[in-house]
Order: C-alpha cells, then structure tokens, then sequence
C-alpha cells in the first residue's frame, strides 16, 4: 500500500513578530510587567526591598518552612522574582513574579497549584476564578487572622501562571479584603504579562 506524496512547504516559516512573542516580555525585565502602585498609595519598601527584586533565599523565607522552600526552589529551577507593595488606607497590597526555568518541568504551574491547594484549605475562603486564566484563583478569607495584642487582619490572595511565570498577589487589611478589589488586581496583572 502506498501512501500519497506531500508537497513541502516552499518558504520558511516567519518568526513572531516582539509583540506577539511573549519570550520577549518575560526575558527582559520582570518589573516592568509588575501592576504599578496607584495614585494616593505609598510604597511598602518592606514588602519590596530597594530594588523590586528578590532572590531566592528571600522568597524562600517569606515560607513558613523556608529551608525546605529553598530546597524545593532550586529543585523547582527558580529563576528570578519581581516583586511590588503598596499600602492604601489601612490596607496592604502585594504582588510577586516568580519565573522558573522550566527546563525538567512546568514548575510555575506547580507552584501555583501548591498555593492554591494551602489557600484553599483555610476555613471560611471564598474561591473566584480570574478572567484570562485556565486555572488562576482568588481566595478571599472571611475569618481574619488573629494573633496576641494585634488588630485582626484579613487576608486574601490570587494565584495563576502563564508560560514560566507564576503569580502570586496577597492583599491585607483590618477589615474585610474587597473580593472585587482583588479579582481586578489578578485580572489586571494577568493582562500585563
């Protein structure tokens, strides 16, 4: 039996342009695909350092469990994180962008899905998906977190991934977190890269 013959293309095929290439926007620098603090905000340089960037050793000890974290990060191929903060009225925003090297595994897809699954089991979350997204969540925590001779603080957090980059966006406050106030700022940040 014989198989028909099939024509080969004649030309090579056109390389993306850099506005569809979106290796182009992730290999440059990751701060500048970072959400930028809104008008009125004051920056929280103790969520984000001098420069914006933290390294791994950094990222690992904001983990309960940093020395296992940092074993799991370089196990994971971590690359580089971006990081922005912001505080607003009694409010604290942050947003980080964790970049892997994913040359063994989808590691930002890992990660997100380990966040979600420990955002998921606190008690009293509310679960929204974000707009964009094959699987990107928002948990807004409705029992605030107290501890011993401090207001209580409630919290929520969003977290998705796309291509080598995962995202993670946590919010505080000593009232109730905005559902609506997170979803856009995942939304938003999603759109950028």
């Amino acid at each position: 039996m014989s198989q028909p013959v099939i024509q080969q293309a004649k030309s090579e095929a056109e390389p993306l342009s850099a506005a569809q290439d979106r290796r182009v926007k992730t290999d440059g620098d990751l701060r500048k695909l970072l959400l930028k603090k809104p008008s009125g905000a004051r920056t929280a340089d103790e969520l984000t350092g001098d420069d914006g960037w933290m390294d791994m050793a950094g990222y690992a000890n904001t983990y309960e469990h940093a020395g296992e974290e940092f074993v799991q990060l370089i196990e994971s191929e971590f690359r580089r994180a971006a990081v922005t903060g912001w505080k607003s009225g009694s409010g604290s925003v942050e947003i980080r962008l964790i970049q892997y090297r994913q040359e063994e595994n989808l590691a930002a897809r890992g990660a997100t899905e380990n966040n979600q699954y420990a955002a998921e089991a606190r008690p009293g979350t509310r679960i929204l998906p974000v707009r964009g997204t094959t699987d990107g969540q928002v948990y807004v925590h409705s029992r605030p977190r107290t501890r011993p001779g401090e207001p209580p603080d409630y919290t929520a957090e969003a977290f998705a991934w796309r291509g080598d980059i995962a995202v993670e966006i946590f919010a505080w406050d000593s009232r109730p977190v905005s559902v609506a106030k997170v979803v856009d700022l995942a939304e938003r940040q999603m759109e950028r890269l």
